[in-house]
């Protein structure tokens, strides 16, 4: 597979997507043509007035023809097609002919001692890799960011899921030529893909990052006391959220734009947050208009393929694992949290982290979600990741 700056082959994504609805639409549209048939026939012979359960019928299959009109997501626009955003970043094509929007950062891959793959979190882009500081250069690293599947520039993925996710990231280190290992850094809710990468991809791993992984309040392996106490801690909109990417994912698209219904804190913003820095900076992008330009930037292909369909994999149902299931890696394994973390409760993740003995848990005292934002941090996590002398 090789980089390639072409534009996406993302129409699979919305022929399937029409062609599921308009099945569905015509199956509601042939019911009905029958029931209007048999009543004409009724009426016609006539035997008397059309049959109540008859009436009951034509109103129940309406009733289905416009629910499912109502919820189906409208279709994605990727990026290069027609109607879609232009491509303005290079991209490399996956397996499966989708491409992937990237970013590089530090040294040049020829010159590299490290190669580092970056998968940000959500409502994130291929911008949000710690790249300000100086020390990817003084340690050669080499380091590629990139939009996750339907973010940004990356096509959609109708078929995203955990083992996707890892072969993504497979896939992006064999299109730009990394070698046979790489090391791995994951931010918040793109820390599913770390998770993955171990359990599906160890062979390929020199090293794991995960900051602030996001954590599924119905793991198995939590305690069930203790994770229900912290899920109604949350408010009632981001409850309800989780509820329906884990019940009814295919529900999420309709139900988070309803106005009347209570819906996530956390894409509009108004969660606010324990941490003192966390909280200063989500007041900052809301007022300064960073917050919604992001958001706009992480979902201009459709938020059905950006944010609901991570909140569905992230929150939905773990089938083949869970992180407490995984087996020891062939490589180094960190996580870092902090204890005023207000999306991620500090007790999940110690407990999680007890359970993998292997995993090398960073608790950071004062500190909140949002890693990048603390200056130093991320030099420390990538030193850390590296097991190389911090630059003096």
């Amino acid at each position: 597979m090789a980089a390639d700056d072409a534009s996406a082959g993302g129409g699979d994504c919305k022929r399937e997507k029409r062609t599921v609805s308009a099945s569905a639409m015509h199956a509601c549209l042939g019911a009905l043509r029958l029931i209007c048939v048999a009543c004409a026939i009724d009426w016609l012979s006539g035997t008397g007035s059309t049959p109540a359960s008859l009436v009951v019928l034509m109103a129940a299959v309406l009733a289905a023809g416009w629910f499912v009109g109502a919820v189906r997501p409208p279709p994605p626009t990727p990026c290069g097609t027609p109607g879609g955003p232009p491509v303005t970043a290079p991209r490399a094509r996956m397996r499966d002919g989708r491409y992937l929007a990237y970013a590089e950062s530090g040294v040049s891959r020829d010159k590299a001692r490290f190669k580092v793959v970056y998968s940000h979190g959500f409502s994130g882009g291929r911008m949000d890799s710690p790249r300000a500081s100086q020390l990817l250069e003084e340690l050669g690293v080499y380091m590629v960011a990139f939009d996750r599947a339907g973010y940004g520039e990356s096509d959609p993925d109708p078929r995203r899921s955990l083992r996707s996710a890892a072969q993504d990231i497979e896939d992006l280190a064999d299109a730009l030529a990394l070698g046979d290992r790489f090391h791995l850094i994951c931010s918040s809710l793109g820390t599913h893909a770390g998770w993955a990468a171990i359990r599906y991809i160890p062979h390929r791993l020199a090293g794991v990052a995960l900051m602030a992984p996001v954590i599924n309040y119905r793991w198995r392996c939590l305690p069930r006391g203790l994770a229900r106490r912290l899920y109604r801690r949350q408010p009632a909109g981001d409850q309800w959220s989780l509820r329906v990417a884990y019940y009814a994912p295919w529900l999420l698209h309709w139900w988070m734009s309803q106005p009347w219904l209570p819906t996530s804190t956390v894409i509009d913003g108004s969660g606010t947050f324990p941490n003192a820095l966390d909280e200063k900076n989500r007041v900052m992008a809301l007022s300064n208009g960073m917050f919604h330009q992001r958001a706009r930037q992480a979902t201009q292909q459709g938020v059905q393929e950006s944010f609901y369909r991570d909140m569905a994999v992230m929150f939905g149902r773990w089938p083949e694992f869970e992180p407490t299931d995984l087996e020891e890696p062939p490589c180094p394994v960190h996580v870092f949290q902090g204890d005023e973390d207000g999306v991620v409760p500090v007790e999940l993740q110690r407990h999680i982290c007890s359970r993998l003995g292997w995993v090398n848990y960073h608790e950071l005292p004062g500190v909140g979600h949002f890693q990048s934002a603390v200056p130093g941090l991320g030099d420390r996590i990538v030193t850390t990741l590296l097991q190389a002398p911090a630059s003096a």
